[in-house]
């Protein structure tokens, strides 16, 4: 007996957010230039956490709908709100998959990330390819240099890939590169570049890394696998505050 399956898939939580902000939009609910209420508050209205809003923001700001300026909140733009049609018929078509959400992403890597360290720390070794990573992190001195922030954002990505790599193990890194995968999407960029703008926090992320890669070279297992965590803890602080 064959099971026939449905091209359908349920919504993220981000989506069906950004759904309901986007139909508000385009019905003058919310009007070109009018500042959306803050994360906490729609969070409130809506019944879903802040990190879910945060994702929705991006997906929005991605979309050409919002705009979000530090220090003062999020507003509509001219071109998201200047019509009354569907996004398709002014020339703004949705992409046909949404990204996976970044929270999803970072609770996945909470749970595989620290067990890598701890393996990578049974080799104790050094690797050359994350140290060049390291450096190049290291010489990110202007975030808002668009050459200097292409560079953070592959090098960090690529840091955390070669970490598994470390481990010498195939299907770790077959997953890690799956991964890496969803820290291109443009969601996790949006939200990680609004949360992670400036020198100071940088630099925190390098001594960070610095820390993990230290403990894995030394073979300290329980140091890396902590460092990590740690770490990501602060990742998730940065791109979507509770």
């Amino acid at each position: 007996m064959s099971v026939v399956t449905s091209g359908f898939q349920a919504k993220q939580i981000y989506e069906q957010v950004a759904e309901t902000i986007r139909e508000q939009i385009i019905g003058g609910i919310f009007l070109p230039g009018s500042r959306l209420p803050s994360e906490r508050d729609l969070a409130a209205q809506l019944g879903v956490s802040r990190p879910a809003v945060r994702e929705a923001i991006g997906a929005l700001q991605n979309e050409g709908l919002v705009a979000t300026r530090h220090g003062s909140g999020t507003y509509v733009t001219q071109a998201g709100a200047s019509v009354r049609k569907p996004l398709q018929d002014v020339g703004m078509a949705l992409p046909p998959m949404a990204d996976l959400s970044p929270i999803a992403t970072l609770e996945v890597r909470m749970i595989l990330e620290p067990a890598i360290a701890r393996l990578a720390a049974k080799k104790a070794k050094r690797n050359l390819l994350a140290e060049r990573y390291l450096a190049q992190m290291a010489d990110v001195h202007n975030i808002e240099d668009p050459a200097q922030q292409a560079l953070w954002k592959e090098t960090d990505r690529l840091f955390h890939r070669q970490l598994a790599a470390m481990t010498e193990d195939p299907l770790i890194i077959k997953i890690a590169d799956v991964i890496a995968e969803t820290m291109e999407q443009p969601l996790w960029n949006r939200l990680r570049d609004d949360g992670i703008f400036d020198y100071e926090r940088i630099q925190l992320y390098v001594a960070e890394h610095r820390l993990i890669y230290e403990a894995i070279i030394t073979g300290d297992a329980d140091a890396a696998a902590l460092y990590v965590e740690g770490h990501i803890k602060r990742v998730r602080r940065d791109i979507a505050p509770q």
